[in-house]
């Protein structure tokens, strides 16, 4: 069986974990390994209480980027599924942000290639975050290592 197009979403909607998954099941009777991983919302950000984030993105841009990177691991992994789903708009602590899942007939393959992706999302998507503090706001840097994860793949 051929891989599907991956499916690529950015939205100011929840999802759900079991439907996402049920989707990458579906994939075919080979799929032998699906692999998800769903960020959320902490209530803290460097030592200091978070009452959520602001998510702004570049509609296009952005999509065209998920789509590139989910391309390079369709070329890396014999992968049967990808889903990307990245929320934007103001989100509150505990809220899920990011879904990730990859579906593949053995398990090596869909562990990497989601880890991949991951990394990828947390350093070259085009996505900007401001924590939300109780009396303040500001926009989240890049951590260091999150690019120091990112570079075993190059």
């Amino acid at each position: 069986m051929q891989p599907m197009d991956p499916i690529i979403r950015i939205q100011y909607e929840d999802f759900s974990l079991e439907h996402e998954t049920a989707l990458l099941r579906s994939r075919g009777n080979n799929v032998g390994a699906i692999v998800t991983f769903s960020g959320l919302v902490r209530d803290i950000h460097e030592g200091d209480s978070v009452r959520g984030l602001y998510l702004e993105h570049y509609p296009g841009m952005t999509e065209n980027s998920l789509m590139g990177i989910a391309r390079q691991a369709q070329t890396r992994w014999a992968l049967l599924g990808i889903t990307i789903i990245h929320r934007i708009g103001e989100l509150q602590a505990g809220a899920q942000i990011v879904f990730v899942g990859v579906s593949s007939e053995h398990r090596s393959a869909a562990f990497a290639a989601c880890d991949f992706l991951m990394d990828y999302l947390k350093t070259q998507a085009p996505f900007w975050k401001k924590s939300l503090q109780a009396n303040s706001e500001q926009w989240v840097e890049a951590k260091e290592s999150d690019l120091v994860a990112s570079q075993r793949w190059t």
